[in-house]
């Protein structure tokens, strides 16, 4: 609340808190030097090829499994893969294993797939792995200006925005359809390693939540007039309880988000698990 509310007081043009940012820049810091096995070890608990299920990663059902082997066996998708790294164009993949990825509400009801893939001249499966993100592109919540030339399919959309705001990562996305439905495909490397409050102290977690709601506040803020800002920055103000230092009606509006998303992924697993089994 303090980091959000100061960058609407101030109108985004204070510098952030140094002391703030040193949380986040360790993690960063971290990420740079990271390498597979670190990622392995992290996000599929060992170094074999193969993903272990659990809360993260489910099975695919038999259709998604031969979906998801056709897909990589298109040219486009092995460009992708031998792109990265300066690997052999001509090297074979395989993929090695999949998984249905639960990735919070962006994963929830839609497409997602974690998927390790071998690559070698002679013997995928013994040879160098990566790991793919596979991500259901839905449509667009934002506006898009009028005489902006936006392709039609979803995929192509995100990746055609990546490659103008981050080219170092739009270049290794790809635009594809999985059971006829828009899907992104991208190798995840070390440096994507988010930032998981299991990370950092509770000091550090403190620091990291100021400095990040002071981004959020900073975008928001530059989207508004000043009176627009104001008005906002008083509302945040409002209604606070004895033991609460966020507007009641916010601390709920967060609550019962979570509670729904919760309620969702119950049901998902009720409609959708027995059939994968």
């Amino acid at each position: 609340m303090i980091g959000y509310s100061s960058a609407l007081a101030d109108g985004h043009r204070k510098l952030r808190p140094v002391k703030e940012a040193k949380a986040v820049h360790r993690v960063m810091e971290q990420a740079l030097k990271r390498r597979w096995r670190n990622l392995a070890e992290e996000r599929i608990e060992d170094v074999r090829p193969s993903i272990p299920r659990g809360d993260k990663f489910w099975e695919v059902t038999a259709r998604e499994e031969r979906e998801l082997q056709t897909l990589f066996a298109t040219p486009e998708v092995r460009k992708l893969v031998t792109a990265m790294r300066s690997r052999d164009d001509s090297a074979k993949i395989k993929v090695l294993d999949a998984a249905y990825w639960v990735k919070g509400c962006s994963s929830l009801g839609r497409l997602r797939y974690a998927v390790l893939v071998g690559i070698a001249k002679k013997h995928p499966a013994r040879g160098e792995i990566c790991l793919l993100d596979i991500k259901e592109a839905t449509a667009p919540a934002a506006p898009r200006a009028q005489k902006a030339v936006m392709p039609r399919d979803n995929a192509e959309r995100v990746v055609a925005g990546a490659r103008a705001l981050a080219p170092n990562l739009g270049e290794r996305m790809l635009a594809a359809r999985l059971n006829d439905r828009p899907v992104v495909i991208r190798e995840l490397l070390p440096q994507d390693l988010k930032l998981e409050i299991e990370q950092l102290t509770h000091t550090e977690a403190v620091h990291a939540a100021r400095f990040l709601a002071t981004v959020v506040g900073e975008a928001h803020a530059r989207q508004m007039d000043r009176a627009t800002r104001l008005a906002w920055h008083s509302a945040m103000q409002q209604k606070h309880t004895k033991t609460l230092d966020a507007p009641s009606w916010f601390w709920s509006s967060v609550v019962e988000l979570v509670a729904s998303h919760e309620a969702a992924y119950l049901e998902h697993c009720r409609r959708y698990q027995p059939a994968a089994a």
